[in-house]
């Protein structure tokens, strides 16, 4: 039996087994006492490895998003944990003592303000309707109404690990957890919006029915209980997963990329710096195929950008800093002629001459810092041209360029209400 216990397709396979099992209706009590039965410690990506094993033997994912919170409670406590010379977890900047960071300062929001606000909001007699009962009970749901409001920020949490996180799990192979999370990040999202219409509707109530107070009550306590789960998923599965297969520039890139979309109730930690080669200019490095162009948010072949650019529905006109035109776009229904005899010729003498002075203002203004863009709108017969001139520029502010991008926005301006489902 040990000799089965050690090896790993033996673990993966019990593993597999524990979650169709659960996923069959089988009694929680008794998978959880296999479980501890069989199992000292599990790896968490083994965790994932079982998830995948079951999407790829034909189990959908939404099968295992409804078994997520029952899974997770089996593997609690007894993911292994991972032990590094330097934790990443206790390194201030560092992504993973980021994501505990926000979870501390979720659980004090829960803790020290929704719960004792809804505690108040129930504690004040219902039966008075005026008052200074009255007011206490408006003042508690107010209260609770701008707690939810605040929880409901999480959603920057759950945008830096969708969107920084994920992406990189998928690199590594994990592609079963991130799907899971993410369905389960939404099911929290949609609940804390309905928590929150529920105790303004009680304070405001509409034509709609008043929610009752206990009504209030489950669904708020519901929400958070969602909620704590996910910080479990997240530093007791999550975490130790990547920490076992992200490098140190990956983490660097969730690092810096998590500025742009900010943080969850805490102040911006101080700048994490791996010890791993950069370029000479500071940006890390990108590994690319061979023959790759690469750039400072990833590479592509020479074909994949060419044809890139011209999928885009817009025309694309690049002009140097000499005035020089270097490129332009081939789309399938450009709005200007453009031949290639154009290439290295000046801008200016691709203009009739009663417009060459507006061309050469746009570009002084550019050149100057003046300006940084400029915008133009004409009839073109059953179109309407919408122009637009860009100043391209380094990051040190040196002007490189005049960008011209161009497109008929006649369809756009016809767009009405909302579409969100795949038409034939």
């Amino acid at each position: 039996m040990t000799q089965k216990i050690n090896n790993r397709e033996y673990r993966q396979k019990v593993l597999r087994e524990l979650l169709a099992d659960l996923h069959a209706g089988k009694d929680f009590e008794a998978v959880k006492a296999r479980f501890e039965e069989v199992f000292k410690n599990v790896s968490a990506t083994e965790i994932a490895e079982a998830e995948q094993a079951l999407i790829k033997e034909g189990l959908p994912v939404e099968e295992i998003t409804r078994l997520c919170d029952v899974h997770a409670a089996v593997f609690k406590g007894s993911v292994e944990e991972i032990h590094r010379p330097a934790n990443p977890q206790e390194t201030p900047g560092h992504p993973a003592h980021t994501l505990r960071a926000e979870n501390r300062a979720l659980e004090r929001l829960m803790n020290e303000r929704i719960r004792p606000h809804l505690d108040a909001f129930l504690g004040q007699d219902a039966g008075t309707g005026a008052g200074a009962n009255a007011g206490a009970e408006e003042a508690a749901a107010a209260a609770l109404a701008e707690d939810l409001a605040e929880l409901g920020k999480i959603d920057i949490h759950y945008t830096k690990k969708e969107h920084l996180f994920f992406p990189y799990m998928e690199q590594h192979g994990i592609t079963a957890p991130p799907k899971v999370m993410w369905a389960v990040d939404d099911d929290i999202r949609d609940l804390i919006k309905e928590a929150s219409r529920m105790v303004h509707a009680w304070v405001r109530p509409s034509e709609s029915e008043r929610p009752t107070k206990q009504a209030i009550k489950e669904y708020v306590d519901g929400t958070l209980t969602k909620v704590v789960d996910m910080i479990s998923k997240e530093e007791d599965i999550l975490l130790p997963m990547v920490l076992e297969v992200f490098t140190d520039e990956e983490w660097k890139l969730i690092a810096d990329e998590s500025k742009e979309i900010g943080y969850f109730l805490i102040s911006p930690p101080p700048e994490w710096k791996p010890a791993t080669k950069r370029t000479s200019d500071g940006q890390p490095e990108i590994s690319a195929p061979s023959g790759a162009i690469v750039m400072p948010t990833g590479a592509l072949q020479l074909n994949e950008l060419v044809r890139m650019l011209d999928t885009l529905p817009v025309d694309i006109t690049f002009v140097d800093k000499d005035n020089i035109v270097r490129y332009f776009s081939q789309g399938t229904e450009r709005i200007f002629p453009r031949t290639k005899a154009v290439i290295g010729r000046r801008v200016v003498d691709c203009h009739p001459p009663t417009s060459v002075h507006i061309v050469e203002g746009i570009i002084e203004s550019f050149r100057s810092g003046r300006k940084d863009h400029e915008d133009f709108w004409i009839k073109l017969g059953g179109k309407y041209v919408y122009i637009r001139y860009f100043a391209v520029r380094d990051v040190d502010g040196t002007f490189l360029g005049t960008l011209e991008v161009t497109q008929d926005i006649k369809p756009i301006q016809a767009i009405e209400g909302e579409k969100r489902l795949v038409t034939d």
